[in-house]
């Protein structure tokens, strides 16, 4: 054979893969089709990275629902604190913001694709740039690897090209068509993580507007409770929320984004939004009342912005039908009622989703039932190894996914 290793994708996870197999010994090849290595880090988090998140190994297990049992081997391998160590260790500090992301102290993320770059290229790795893999087939004893220019043959073969999001950095999809190609069930991919649109006028003139917290509930109604398919709880997440000029946005809208992208018909669905979480319906509506009544000769739009930005105030009151330079001591009991649904359970029609273009990460790929959680290898074909977003694993916005792709890439670089 002519590698012990080769490695297809030098993103965050192969990069950690390719380095850590030619730090082992391994005769290794980094194969990648763009010009340069870690080009959806480079893109990432606004061009910050968010490269984890400052948390335990279950705190990464749990941002991953039912799927983040896979995990427990690639984070026992590299966990969090690990992983900030290594990115340390090559000269670059990090910072912990509020919300616990983790990024590069000097908010570029140029800084963390360089130090992974640096460490790959003190290993005796051949990094290849601007050559794609083509197609790959099984041999005695490994693989043949056909690229435009070339074929070689490897013992070992790790396939970290990522998923969809993101097509302009490269992921395309094309490992999911040499997963199916050999025999790999692939869940169907979605767009996670990913901005909501609307063709709500009212919803887009607000483009702009943020509330910092706000509960949003997925329902196939518009009024609460609602129902979901089926479920007994609605797809539910609190958080920061942003309106758009296409819709909504914001750390909460991109968490419950997959329920959205996954529905058969995503323009039935409406987002239920409490912009006032921290007080329930009973204590915002005797907070209303007393509000009205101390300031009875108050435009109610000014009351409301005691808890809501005035713009958001304006509209909400357009949509109860009551004018927003109406006095609060004028409002009936129903007008009233009408205002505090609105502001507990604002319904939102969706029309669907920005896609892939615009999708942090892909919600679906290669099953892990397929895939050795022990090593990154696939069960199907020895030899075969998939670490990174080309997995059926997403989980949360805060750093998470980037820390399973990193995880996921050294465990396989330490298996081949």
């Amino acid at each position: 054979m002519t590698w012990d290793v080769i490695v297809v994708g030098a993103g965050p996870a192969g990069l950690l893969a390719a380095t850590r197999a030619a730090e082992r010994g391994r005769k290794t090849l980094l194969l990648e089709k763009n010009n340069k290595v870690g080009v959806k880090i480079l893109i990432s988090g606004g061009t910050r990275c968010n490269i984890t998140q400052a948390t335990d190994r279950r705190g990464i297990i749990e941002a991953f629902g039912r799927n983040g049992r896979f995990l427990h081997s690639a984070l026992a391998a590299l966990g969090p604190e690990e992983l900030i160590a290594l990115i340390n260790a090559e000269g670059v500090p990090t910072k912990i913001e509020e919300t616990g992301k983790i990024f590069p102290a000097s908010d570029k993320a140029s800084d963390v694709a360089h130090a992974l770059e640096r460490r790959l290229r003190r290993t005796k790795c051949e990094l290849s740039l601007g050559e794609p893999l083509v197609r790959f087939e099984p041999i005695e004893g490994g693989f043949t690897v056909h690229t435009p220019g070339a074929s070689r043959s490897t013992r070992k073969l790790v396939i970290t090209t990522g998923g969809q999001s993101f097509p302009g950095s490269g992921t395309t999809g094309d490992g999911y068509v040499w997963a199916r190609e050999i025999g790999h069930t692939l869940v169907h991919p979605i767009p996670a993580l990913v901005p909501l649109t609307t063709d709500e006028t009212w919803v887009r003139e607000l483009k702009g507007v943020t509330i910092p917290d706000v509960m949003i509930k997925v329902s196939e109604c518009a009024e609460a409770p609602g129902k979901f398919s089926g479920q007994k709880r609605l797809p539910n997440e609190r958080g920061s929320f942003l309106f758009t000029h296409f819709g909504i946005s914001g750390p909460v809208v991109l968490n419950v984004s997959r329920w959205v992208t996954g529905h058969v018909n995503p323009s039935s669905l409406f987002l239920l939004c409490d912009f006032v979480p921290h007080k329930t319906q009973q204590e915002l509506e005797e907070l209303l009342q007393s509000a009205m009544k101390e300031e009875s000769r108050k435009q109610m739009a000014g009351i409301l912005s005691i808890f809501i930005p005035r713009k958001l105030a304006d509209a909400l009151l357009i949509q109860a039908g009551i004018a927003s330079d109406q006095k609060g001591g004028n409002l009936s009991r129903s007008q009233r009622k009408s205002v505090l649904a609105l502001l507990k359970s604002c319904p939102i029609p969706l029309s669907g989703s920005m896609g892939f273009r615009k999708a942090e990460v892909t919600s679906g790929g290669v099953s892990l039932k397929e895939v050795d959680s022990r090593d990154m290898q696939s069960k199907l074909v020895p030899g075969l190894y998939f670490a990174g977003e080309i997995l059926d694993l997403d989980g949360l916005i805060g750093g998470y996914n980037f820390q399973s792709a990193f995880a996921t890439g050294w465990l396989a670089g330490e298996s081949v």
